[in-house]
């Protein structure tokens, strides 16, 4: 499948003010494309453009409010006249058993990393349909394929965006418009702070994580090549694939191991 040349578009990415999204940012104005930078702190939105230059600019935006998605979007579409490529990737996690979390802990991440992204996506989408092209990429998680302890809530909101990622791929097929699931491990980015803070988790699975610039580099990749979906790194990602379809291995030693939180 053909994807979006990178060079000159108008790439959207939420969650831009740290982490990823800034990784992402980067990458993608390297390649030449003019980014966008939205999220909830102009300040660290305005001093990330600026490193990025003349290629970079910001809009505030809360994705856990329509109106503020809403806003954001006609800012954008009245300066540049197009989005080319819509990245949903703002989210969070908080890691713990899912007798001790609070009730709220599973509605906000399920606001934030689900519904944030169908926020989003249903107000750009108009927008990418009247120019008959378009590409909406979510980060979404190798969590969303596979559960694993102390993952009840985070997991449960990644494996609701693969649903929906999946459910519009299919419904927006010949119209133009690519829609493209991007599925990492655990990347190293501040994202643990909140979801592990003790650090226990993170220590345990250091020696496989991700850097941000991997991620970046192969989400650009999958833009341009207009691809459908990406997993990594590979191990996880194909002992995630092995698990779906042999689900009890997960009751003996693999489930032990896949229990580093």
């Amino acid at each position: 499948m053909k994807g979006i040349s990178l060079d000159g578009a108008v790439a959207v990415i939420t969650g831009a003010s740290g982490g990823l999204g800034s990784v992402l940012a980067a990458e993608l104005a390297s390649r030449g494309s003019y980014v966008v930078l939205a999220g909830r702190s102009p300040e660290r939105l305005g001093m990330l453009a600026a490193r990025l230059g003349e290629r970079a600019s910001w809009a505030a935006m809360d994705i856990a409010s329509y109106e503020s998605v809403q806003g954001a979007v006609q800012e954008i579409m009245s300066r540049h006249g197009r989005i080319d490529v819509w990245i949903n990737n703002a989210g969070f996690g908080i890691f713990e058993r899912a007798e001790a979390a609070p009730l709220d802990h599973f509605a906000e991440m399920m606001d934030v990393n689900y519904m944030g992204t169908v926020r989003c996506t249903k107000v750009v989408l108009p927008h990418m349909q009247k120019a008959g092209r378009g590409q909406i990429v979510n980060i979404a998680s190798l969590a969303g394929k596979i559960g694993t302890a102390k993952g009840s809530g985070y997991c449960a909101s990644k494996h609701a965006v693969l649903g929906f990622t999946d459910s519009l791929r299919q419904e927006l097929a010949g119209t133009g418009i690519t829609v493209t699931a991007i599925n990492p491990g655990p990347i190293d980015t501040p994202f643990f702070d909140q979801a592990d803070p003790e650090g226990h988790y993170v220590n345990n699975i250091r020696w496989m994580m991700l850097r941000p610039e991997q991620v970046a580099r192969k989400t650009a990749e999958a833009i341009a090549k207009g691809r459908k979906e990406v997993d990594m790194p590979f191990f996880p990602a194909a002992g995630a694939k092995i698990l779906r379809l042999f689900p009890r291995l997960a009751d003996g030693p693999v489930g032990r191991w896949l229990n580093q939180k």
